[in-house]
């Protein structure tokens, strides 16, 4: 089956979507293990059970709500 030029362009957007939804889920994960282990690691040195309080639970909220609005602008006109 021939396809159609519209339809090979559909099929490269689709494309390009895929593969920054990819990027983006494997960094957030990578990010997110590296957190993991970093706080782990702390604890296991202090002697102490992983704890985290709400006021460092909320500063870290309020950083990733940061981190997002900025990742969201990247693409807008100044």
């Amino acid at each position: 089956m021939v396809k159609k030029l519209h339809e090979i362009q559909i099929s490269k957007d689709e494309n390009w979507k895929f593969r920054t939804l990819l990027v983006g889920a494997v960094v957030g994960a990578l990010t997110g293990l590296g957190a993991a282990f970093l706080l782990t690691r702390r604890a296991e040195e202090r002697g102490e059970p992983l704890a985290i309080t709400s006021k460092e639970g909320l500063k870290l909220g309020v950083l990733i709500a940061g981190l997002l609005r900025s990742v969201v602008s990247l693409g807008e006109d100044k």
